[in-house]
């Protein structure tokens, strides 16, 4: 049986039977919050790592600060499921109960924890008396403001996560679910743990930030053999094509296969190099082309003998 230590002060000084009654009676309620991801109270409760924040300092000043020693008691008699009706807008935090309204501040430090949308995740509800009951997870609105005091309105309409009696190790119920995707930013969880084998229900508020989507990677294939050598291919072919004044279009046989032979209408006459760089690997073309080279050296030697004999004979007219 659990009992505070309190209590267990009173009964060792000889306190009357009659308390035994009022402390089976606490025992028999169901205690617990929120540690991963961790709520606004065990965060700023007295076991909290988080109770030197300014949040958490703020949240427990003044007459509302009393609540730190039960940080885990923020709960509802005989809501029944009616939560909106019950817990009033702005108050959702403390589940409408004075002496938690520290945990109603609108601010943007309080302690939180980092999540990934559309990822999974695994929840840790700490639970100091253990109970059944099913617990209900919602997700605030992307138009949520966290410098406004939360409001029915500002969580989704339906929980993203929902467990009933989930296991229990530990001393916290563990269960899992997947985040909704396209969320950013600072957020809240807010969980309702509602007691099946008593009138309780609990409520709390996990403050956590969505972090931004990775950029999209840009792949880049690399380029194969083959299509450097067909590129190499086709830039010789057209610096032939250039320097003999033709186009430099290549064939379609060049782009297909650029180890094929060229035919004998795309070598160009041109430079001795050029010539070879064409019929080279077809020695079956050479004899052709050098008889055609011949025949145009010797008629472009014809015809400067012709011009030379025409000047000559032009003189002597004169």
């Amino acid at each position: 049986m659990f009992v505070r230590p309190r209590l267990a002060h009173l009964f060792a000084a000889g306190v009357a039977a009659p308390l035994l009654t009022v402390a089976v009676a606490g025992a028999a309620a169901a205690h617990g919050a929120p540690v991963d991801p961790v709520s606004r109270a065990a965060a700023c409760g007295s076991d909290g790592r988080f109770t030197q924040t300014a949040a958490c300092r703020a949240a427990r000043a003044g007459d509302e600060g009393a609540w730190f020693e039960q940080w885990d008691n923020v709960r509802v008699a005989n809501v029944n499921g009616r939560d909106r009706e019950t817990i009033p807008d702005g108050h959702l935090c403390s589940g409408g109960i004075d002496n938690f309204g520290g945990l109603d501040l609108a601010r943007s430090d309080w302690p939180s924890t980092s999540v990934r949308a559309g990822k999974a995740i695994t929840v840790s509800y700490r639970a100091t008396i253990p109970h059944e009951g099913s617990f209900r997870m919602y997700v605030t609105k992307d138009s949520y403001n966290p410098k406004r005091a939360l409001r029915w309105a500002d969580l989704e309409s339906k929980p993203f996560l929902t467990a009933k009696d989930p296991s229990f190790s530990s001393g916290a119920y563990t269960f899992k679910g997947t985040l909704p995707s396209g969320k950013v930013g600072r957020h809240i969880l807010y969980t309702v743990w509602q007691n099946s084998s008593t009138s309780d229900t609990y409520y709390s508020c996990s403050d956590v930030v969505f972090s931004k989507p990775a950029s999209a990677r840009v792949t880049v294939k690399p380029t194969t053999a083959a299509t450097k050598a067909a590129k190499s291919a086709k830039s010789a072919k057209a610096k032939t094509a250039v320097g003999s004044g033709k186009s430099s279009k290549p064939s379609a046989t060049t782009e297909a296969d650029p180890t094929s032979a060229p035919s004998a209408t795309a070598v160009t006459l041109g430079a001795a190099e050029n010539l070879s760089t064409e019929v080279a690997g077809n020695s079956l073309l050479l004899p052709t082309l050098a008889g055609a080279g011949l025949l145009v050296l010797a008629g472009t030697g014809g015809a400067v003998v012709v011009a030379r004999r025409g000047r000559g004979r032009g003189g002597r007219r004169h």
